[in-house]
Parts: C-alpha cells; structure tokens; sequence
C-alpha cells in the first residue's frame, strides 16, 4: 500500500475544510513541520480530514490522537501507521 503523502493530506484539508487562512501556500511552501494553527486549519478540521479517510481508505485514528496532533508531519506518521497495520 502507498505511503498517504503531504500532498494527498493537503488536498484532503482543502476538500474537508476549506482554504487555509494561515500565511502559507500550501502548493509552493514546506508545511511539514509547521504547527496547523498556523497553517489556517484547526482540530475540526483534523477530525473532518480523518473521519473521510476512514470512510475512503479504513484509516483509524482515534478522535484524541488526532487532536493531540500538532503539525503535518505527526498527522502523516498516524495515518501511515493505520494503513500499514489495515495492508498487513
């Protein structure tokens, strides 16, 4: 199973939450480490990204594991996790 990429998750946050309103591209500028309330997206929006890819893909995250969540990146290595357990 393919790695769930920042590009994927991106397009995800647009299509589940909108733009971001933070002062970052998100198609030109590295978000990876930067903390999603300075992105423009906040716990709502996190929940509504992965409630989506639960539907679309079986990822399970629970709802304090994603709220505990503070940048790209630990909402990527979550989401990579429960797909490779769910492909194993």
């Amino acid at each position: 199973m393919s790695e769930f990429t920042l590009l994927e998750l991106t397009d995800k946050l647009r299509e589940c939450a909108g733009e971001a309103e933070g002062d970052y591209d998100l198609d030109k500028d590295d978000v990876t480490d930067v903390p999603f309330f300075e992105i423009g997206y906040d716990s709502l929006a996190l929940l509504q990204v992965t409630g989506v890819l639960k539907r679309e893909r079986g990822v399970e995250l629970s709802d304090d594991e994603v709220i505990a969540v503070e940048t790209p990146r630990e909402l990527l290595r979550l989401i990579n996790a429960s797909l490779a357990v769910r492909g194993a």
